[in-house]
């Protein structure tokens, strides 16, 4: 399946493999000015998803939490939260219900997954 337009959604008539051109997707605002995404994947019945996230320079959150793991791996730029600045090629994960917040000075992209807090439990 090639999908150049949309994201990849996963339900139970979904099955193989799935192409996205993510080059081909237009950023979507998000709630937080100065951030915008590109959704890659979702499954609407777990709330996981794959995005790739753009923070314009300067652009910063208010602390949040999210209910599901989040994996934060830097692409480009350099992403802060309180606790440091992650450079191109670093990873952060974060528990579910941790408060953080998320800015970059010089701007980045990012790519986010988020995780069902039941499919890493033993």
């Amino acid at each position: 399946m090639i999908n150049s337009g949309m994201r990849v959604t996963l339900g139970p008539d979904v099955k193989g493999s799935h192409f996205l051109d993510a080059m081909a997707l237009q950023w979507q605002p998000s709630d937080a000015p100065g951030f915008d995404i590109v959704t890659l994947f979702e499954n609407p019945s777990t709330g996981e998803s794959t995005a790739l996230m753009r923070v314009k320079p300067g652009a910063r959150t208010d602390s949040h939490s999210h209910d599901l793991f989040e994996e934060i791996y830097v692409l480009d730029g350099e992403f802060s939260d309180e606790e440091r600045t992650y450079l191109r090629g670093q990873y952060c994960v974060r528990s579910p219900g941790t408060l953080h917040t998320a800015a970059s000075e010089k701007g980045c992209i990012v790519m986010l997954i988020y995780r069902n807090t039941g499919a890493a439990l033993p």
